[in-house]
């Protein structure tokens, strides 16, 4: 037996991280986690494509490849993702940063979904409130679970013109790009990466998503075209016209002095 314990560590090392973790109940709490903001299996499209037998409609090296690099797959131009891509609204597969167990476990999961209790899907918000979503926006209220306020990355509407962070996208249009339950369902799970990493611990509570959603349905019906772009020119025109007038203004006792004004007394003289 002493013998054969080095055998089997050497085994175990050597052994690919899939072969820990190919579960569906391992894949469904990934699911529940990252995917149930822009997917569904069986309850249809959300931001992305619902996921009801898609182990038999591709490829099983390209789903893969798929989630694990989906930014790599659009970068080279393959020809499914870029025709997904185009299907809803332009709106990337985020590089969920996903291991290589994780993925095998997910795709375990998608293959036999009903092999989980429950499965794992988005709840249905409650009504929400568009002033209190806003005030949850601007970081007027503070969140639950003491998440950063979303203006301090995102900007929005009317709210964007000069304020807003641009860490994150301008969500002006959210609604009408992730489609209202996809809206709905991304702002309960957070699923990009950058914002999981910001709100893994202090999640939106399904009344705060519920606001925020309302909110963002109605600056995205509200919404002014190229405001923010119209408000640069006017400033970028101000300060332009602010700078001739100070340059005027410093220099304009010296237009006949110094230099120019001997070379306008020799030409006289000429």
């Amino acid at each position: 037996m002493k013998r054969l314990l080095p055998l089997i560590f050497i085994a175990l090392f050597l052994l690919p991280p899939a072969a820990f973790a190919q579960t569906p109940a391992d894949g469904a709490a990934i699911f529940q986690e990252k995917c149930t903001g822009c997917h569904t299996i069986g309850g249809g499209n959300l931001a992305g494509p619902d996921l009801q037998g898609v182990t038999t409609l591709r490829d099983a090296d390209w789903l893969t490849r798929w989630i694990s690099q989906p930014d790599k797959m659009l970068a080279n131009g393959d020809p499914v993702a870029t025709q997904l891509l185009a299907e809803f609204n332009n709106v990337p597969m985020p590089n969920l940063g996903l291991t290589e167990a994780e993925v095998a476990s997910l795709l375990a999961y998608l293959e036999n979904p009903a092999a989980v209790a429950g499965g794992a899907t988005a709840k249905p918000l409650p009504p929400g409130d568009i002033s209190r979503g806003q005030a949850i926006y601007l970081g007027q209220q503070a969140l639950a679970n003491g998440g950063p306020a979303c203006s301090s990355c995102h900007s929005v509407g009317q709210f964007g013109l000069l304020g807003g962070g641009t860490l994150g996208p301008d969500l002006t249009h959210a609604a009408f790009k992730y489609g209202d339950p996809g809206l709905a369902a991304s702002l309960q799970s957070l699923p990009f990466p950058t914002m999981q990493g910001v709100f893994k611990n202090s999640p939106l509570t399904l009344q705060e998503a519920a606001d925020l959603n309302a909110f963002l349905i109605d600056q995205d019906l509200h919404a002014a075209p190229q405001q923010a772009d119209t408000l640069f020119v006017v400033i970028g025109l101000v300060g332009s016209l602010g700078l001739l007038a100070a340059g005027h203004f410093t220099w304009r006792k010296r237009q006949n002095g110094g230099i120019r004004q001997s070379l306008i007394n020799k030409s006289r003289q000429a």
